[in-house]
This record gives C-alpha cells, structure tokens and sequence, in this order.
C-alpha cells in the first residue's frame, strides 16, 4: 500500500470510523474540578492550553469535551502557535522574567531548539507525574529525548512527518525536492517551512546528505540550493502552518508541509495530495509544556487523560498526526482497522525507513541559524 493510497482510504473512512470510537466515560486518574496536586499547587477549573491549527478533533465529542466532562475542568483552546521561533519570541521576554503568559499547556516541536532552551533556562514547571499515571503508556522511542531525558518537564502531544504537498488543480505530481526548487512550470508558486529542520533537512536528503548528521559543508550546500530557488523567485514564500489556505486555493502549486495538515484539509479540497519525497522525509514531535506559572496540577491532568489509549486513538483517527501513546492503534483497530493501519498515523517500518530527524547538536548551531535567517530575509 503507497503512502498516497493509505491517506486516500483514511480520507474515506475517517468520518465513520472516528464515529465509532468513544471516550471513557470516567477516568479515576483525572480527578475533579477542585483540590490540590501532589504538588500543593491549586487544581484549576479553567486550563489554559495554546497549541499549533490542525491539531484537535472537532466531532462531537471533542476530546476537550469528553475532558470538561470527566474532571469539570474547562478548556481555553487557542489555536496561536504558526512557527517555533516566532511563537517563542513572543513569549521569550515574559517567561525570562518569571511572568506569567496566561497559558497552563503549550507546544514546541522537538526538530527545534526551543524545548532544549526552555528546559535549560528553567521558564517552565515539573510535571506532576503522580497525577499522570498514564505515563506508562509512553511509547519507548519517545521516553528519554536529549532536551528532557526523564521526561521531568514535558510528554509528546503528536509526531508527523515533512514531504511534499501539491494541489492537482495547478501542478500534476511534486514528488521531489528537484522539481519543487527546479521545475520552471512551479515558478513563483512554491513555499518552504520555516522551520530549519524539515526545509534544510528535506534538502539534505535530495543532495544525498544525512540530515541526521549535519557537517558545515552539507548545510551550506543545502542552503545555497534554497537561496538559489528564492532568487529565482521560485520560491515565492517561507510559512508556518500558514502554508494550507494558500495551497487549497491554488495560490501555491506546491509546499513544503506536514502530513497531518493536508490530510485533514483533503475533507474540503480532494485536489490536494501529500507525499513523501522519493530522496525520503522528515520526522518530529511535538511536545507539550508547562510555562512558569501555569498551574501544574491541572496541566498534569489534562496530560493524564490524553494519554488514556482510547483518548488518544480518537484523536489521532481525526487529526492524522502520530500518536505518542502504546496501545492507542489497538483501541482504533477495535472499529476502523483501515485507518489503524495507516502508516502516517502508525508508522510502519517501510514509512520509518523513508524519513530521518534532525541532527539534534546542529539545531544549535549559531552559525547555522544564523545563515538560515538570511535565506529567510529575517
């Protein structure tokens, strides 16, 4: 089964087969909408939670739903996260200076160097792990990242993948690096993430390069290969999520994008297709933190209950993103085998052999950050 295959079939089924799935209708773990945590601080009645667009489901009942539901505790849900950097910039000062920023949860995605800095500079609170039980059901590969390596100050909220989108009203097939920076017929209709990792890395690959191990010379070769599509005006603009409405009209024949995102916006545009570049993709996670001065205990909560299997099966039949917790392709094999064996939501050994993640130490690199700035015109 090819990847475009298998994102068709979700495509098709994922309406029926989210609706079978159901939440528990307690969980004993989460507590109620008053008390205390193990760590003395207050369990709120309101969770403040700022995370990235495409990222919930939104058939009744939500999981923020489900979660009010079982614990009492209402969530604020603000869709404001477009770009690591510029969302940590915004947050950047407040945060060093021990101010709070209204926010309980929010999300930073680990192919940047923003968690190894929030975790270093200690702008963000401990899990309360006693209230997090469910923790057990972190999947392995995910249990010691080099930013948090006992997982103390954060958990995966979903994974994906970076290839190559394109909308067949404009373009046939944008299955490589090449075509999307070479092919005349693309000109000034192309973007690129902002997002170091998945755009240099995305390139690396197409150069032959490991993005895993990253080297001066094969970012600078990387580099030079996007600065020549950007004054070519092939590349017509750098984004965050806000890549998808541009696509879905047209105005983009094709982007660097995330899997996730194009799945969910194939329920109102079948003409738009994802892909894997055949030279291989890009794979991440995104994590969730506590800031300074949001409440613990009632982020702890929240983490808790997305990390029950069958909270999480929902989530990610609706969301397309890959999920972070062990037995959750179990709980959505029960009613929608199809979309269980999805390897964008799931992935298998064959997807798994097709993408790579950033070298960790060069996500660091000054030099490097400073040189992809300039190619972004900042």
């Amino acid at each position: 089964m090819t990847v475009r295959m298998t994102r068709d079939e979700l495509l098709r089924r994922g309406a029926a087969g989210t609706a079978l799935l159901t939440f528990p209708s307690l969980f004993a773990a989460c507590g109620g909408g008053d008390g205390e945590g193990t760590d003395g601080g207050e369990l709120k009645d309101v969770l403040n939670f700022a995370n990235w667009p495409f990222y919930i489901d939104t058939e009744s009942p939500t999981t923020l739903e489900a979660f009010e539901s079982a614990t009492g505790i209402k969530v604020n849900y603000f869709e404001e996260i477009n770009d690591n950097a510029d969302y940590f910039a915004t947050k950047q000062q407040p945060l060093s200076q021990g101010q709070s920023i209204d926010r309980d949860i929010f999300v930073f995605t680990d192919n940047s160097r923003f968690p190894g800095i929030l975790v270093a500079e200690g702008w963000i609170e401990k899990l309360d792990r006693d209230l997090i039980p469910n923790i057990a059901n972190l999947v392995d590969a995910q249990a010691s990242p080099l930013f948090d390596p006992e997982r103390e100050y954060s958990l995966p909220w979903m994974g994906g993948m970076t290839g190559i989108a394109w909308n067949e009203d404009v373009t046939g097939p944008v299955e490589t690096v090449q075509q999307l920076l070479e092919d005349p017929a693309l000109k000034g209709k192309v973007s690129m993430l902002t997002e170091m990792a998945d755009s240099v890395g995305l390139v690396m690959l197409a150069n032959g390069d490991d993005p895993a191990s990253v080297t001066d010379e094969t970012f600078q070769a990387a580099i030079n290969r996007v600065q020549a599509a950007v004054d070519s005006e092939q590349i017509v603009r750098f984004t965050g999520n806000d890549f998808a409405q541009p696509l879905a009209r047209g105005t983009f024949a094709a982007s660097v994008a995330w899997s996730g995102d194009v799945v969910q916006l194939l329920q109102d545009n079948p003409k738009l297709k994802w892909a894997i570049p055949t030279d291989g993709g890009m794979i991440w996670t995104d994590n969730m933190f506590i800031p300074g001065g949001g409440s613990v205990p009632t982020a702890s909560t929240f983490m808790n209950f997305v990390y029950d299997p069958a909270v999480a099966a929902k989530l990610a039949a609706a969301i397309a993103y890959v999920s972070p917790v062990k037995g959750a392709r179990e709980e959505l094999a029960k009613n929608d085998p199809d979309t269980a064996s999805n390897p964008l939501i799931f992935p298998d050994d064959e997807t798994l052999s097709q993408v790579q993640q950033y070298d960790s130490e060069a996500l660091n690199n000054d030099a490097h950050i400073t040189k992809w700035q300039a190619v972004l015109g900042q």
